[in-house]
């Protein structure tokens, strides 16, 4: 099992604040949105590398990160500043 969070507007478009997903063997990050886009059209659009950043464990992810059993996942929306 692993525990997604969703924080800032992400969160808002989803609705949804945390989630817990089973998972029998690691996956990596991609795998992993595409996993969380399954769940429907609202998931896919928000979800995607252009839209979400992940951490895994309070530390920034890329695509091929490997996220095992008991990991902790963030996924927010990318921050613009100036």
């Amino acid at each position: 099992m692993i525990t997604l969070l969703f924080f800032g507007r992400l969160r808002e478009l989803l609705a949804c604040e945390r989630l817990s997903l089973s998972i029998s063997n690691p996956v990596d990050v991609a795998t992993l949105r595409q996993m969380i886009s399954d769940k429907g059209p609202q998931w896919q659009k928000f979800t995607t590398s252009q839209h979400a950043l992940v951490a895994v464990n309070q530390t920034m992810a890329q695509e091929h990160t490997i996220i095992k059993a008991g990991d902790e996942v963030a996924l927010f929306p990318p921050v613009t500043g100036g």
